[in-house]
């Protein structure tokens, strides 16, 4: 496997992968529509290119785009390669991510998906655990990539468990963003005082990993990103429409959409998923 790595898409995810990988000596050439994160890679070490460029120098190219309408596209619009994996770690439509695989095959390009859990920030510290669907001896072929980007990684079976397993984890792990908000904010409003509130409930019977990662965000209303509000958004309806396609309800992950999409309508897109207590905050206030 060569040194040199390639990468489509240089937002928080895209620049975590860069610094951690140029980090531990390999190389980087990556593309993104925006110019000033294509200056961010090169600060950072590694070579900004055009896509052409992209796919003649890397074996290996990870994708972090937004969706899979952007997926679709980036494989569309491939050469046609020989021996070149495509890594995505973006969280994707698990149905559709069969076709975009044998699309792929057809170029000679081999898709892998694995898409992570965790933050940008938990990724940039080599922290993130990633779900990886596709063929099974590609695992082991990559191991030395994914033990540089996270502490773990699993493999779940054929192209699209490993977004079945993202978007499961993913209700649980917004879910548990939506109580900590809700409880922050009951807190609140009962007169107790956020940060002192939040330290109790680490101590308590209710602590979880989102109390360390986002509550001191919803305490000090901080909303730099990790992870965007227009990502959760997205992420959740995908939950949700997978949800109807299996026959189930998710009263939780419904509300937590609209959550979401009030996020967005008061112009947080761009906000970390924790500005999720702005929205209840919000919704406390119409209220009393």
């Amino acid at each position: 496997m060569s040194r040199t790595v390639g990468l489509f898409g240089l937002g928080l995810v895209g620049m975590a992968v860069a610094s951690q990988l140029l980090e531990n000596g390999y190389d980087i050439v990556g593309f993104d529509p925006s110019d000033e994160r294509m200056k961010l890679l090169q600060q950072a070490g590694g070579q900004s290119a055009d896509t052409d460029l992209i796919w003649q120098k890397a074996d290996v190219v990870f994708v972090a785009v937004f969706d899979t309408d952007q997926l679709a596209a980036l494989v569309e619009a491939a050469p046609t390669r020989s021996d070149t994996t495509l890594i995505v770690l973006s969280t994707c439509d698990p149905d559709r991510m069969a076709g975009i695989g044998k699309a792929a095959e057809a170029k000679n390009i081999e898709l892998i998906e694995a898409p992570l859990s965790g933050t940008s920030k938990q990724l940039a510290k080599g922290d993130a655990v990633f779900f990886i669907g596709g063929n099974a001896s590609s695992v082991d072929r990559l191991e030395s990539l994914f033990g540089v980007l996270g502490k773990a990684h699993h493999y779940v079976g054929k192209l699209g468990n490993g977004n079945r397993t993202k978007l499961a984890i993913n209700l649980i792990l917004g879910l548990n963003r939506a109580a900590l908000a809700e409880g922050l904010v009951f807190a609140e409003r009962l007169g107790l005082e956020p940060a002192e509130f939040l330290r109790l409930a680490q101590g308590s019977a209710a602590n979880s990993a989102v109390m360390a990662t986002k509550g001191p965000l919803m305490v000090s209303r901080d909303f730099t990103p990790q992870g965007r509000i227009s990502q959760s958004l997205k992420d959740f309806s995908l939950i949700v429409d997978a949800a109807k396609a299996a026959g189930q309800e998710l009263p939780f992950g419904e509300t937590y959409l609209e959550m979401m999409q009030d996020c967005i309508a008061n112009g947080e897109e761009a906000f970390d998923n924790a500005a999720i207590v702005s929205a209840i905050s919000r919704q406390a206030a119409e209220k009393s």
